[in-house]
């Protein structure tokens, strides 16, 4: 079977504050988006991991790897894979290319196997491999709570347009919370956000875009403020980094100012798309 593993994108990201355990407390609008991934699965005499792209490793930290080993040893899955994935969703980016990838493993076993795999039993096999991981199983609008466990989907209109503009260098999810600075940072109203998408307030949506982490991953990587600057002087609505970067989200009601910098762009060899969200 075949299926795609679509990206997120931020429009918002609060970080509350740092846990006891280590983790944050965070508050985030979270949009699935037209951009993807593929990835073939199927019954093979020993598993095999292959891509089009010669950097990816399948080691156990990739989250395809701990998705399968996590349903084959939950579910008492005997079959071997043989695992293909075309990716095209750049990593280091703040898109979930990642998280997508092990979030649509968990979605072709299930039905694979007609698992009937129950919300809960869906989020314990999310977050046993990674933070955005149910989110994007789930693959739905939402302001998301937690550590990324709690989800809660309203529904989002396609009434702006959105480019994605990705500098070459990549942002370390693990170095961006660790440089931050919980005071001098961005703190956001989700709520606010959530609020003004779903009765199409756009002046409401500009005003709510915010990001906690840019701060800290503008300092591990400045050319994600210097392309920022540029958007913004290519007069876009609005500009923001996705996640913790290093893709930006350009944002305007005008669809031929977007259709002209994305070509602009990949000429200049940035990655950049043109995205819908999928509601």
């Amino acid at each position: 079977m075949r299926e795609r593993a679509y990206a997120k994108i931020n429009l918002c990201l609060n970080v509350k504050k740092r846990r006891d355990d280590g983790y944050h407390e965070l508050e985030m609008i979270m949009l699935p988006v037209s951009y993807y991934d593929e990835i073939e699965l199927r019954k093979a005499k020993e598993m095999k991991y292959s891509s089009n792209r010669a950097y990816l490793r399948f080691d156990d930290k990739n989250t395809i790897v701990k998705a399968v080993e996590y349903m084959k040893n939950k579910y008492a899955i005997k079959d071997n894979f043989s695992i293909h994935i075309n990716k095209f969703i750049p990593t280091r980016a703040g898109l979930a290319g990642g998280s997508s990838d092990g979030a649509c493993i968990i979605r072709m076993l299930d039905e694979m196997y007609k698992l009937n795999m129950s919300y809960e039993e869906k989020k314990e096999a999310s977050l046993a491999i990674g933070a955005d991981v149910f989110f994007c199983l789930m693959n739905k609008p939402a302001l998301v709570k937690g550590i990324g466990e709690e989800l809660e989907f309203f529904h989002v209109d396609n009434f702006f347009n959105i480019l994605l503009v990705k500098p070459k260098e990549g942002v370390s999810t693990k170095e961006a919370f660790k440089k931050l600075n919980l005071e001098i940072c961005d703190h956001p109203d989700a709520y606010a956000l959530k609020k003004a998408l779903i009765e199409k307030d756009y002046p409401k949506v500009l005003m709510n875009m915010q990001n906690s982490l840019e701060s800290s991953s503008f300092e591990i990587c400045p050319s994600i403020l210097k392309l920022k600057t540029k958007l913004e002087g290519y007069g876009f609505d609005h500009v923001l980094m996705s996640g913790s970067g290093s893709t930006l989200i350009a944002i305007s009601k005008d669809v031929k100012l977007v259709n002209r910098v994305m070509k602009q762009m990949r000429n200049s060899h940035y990655f950049a798309a043109k995205v819908k969200i999928l509601s």
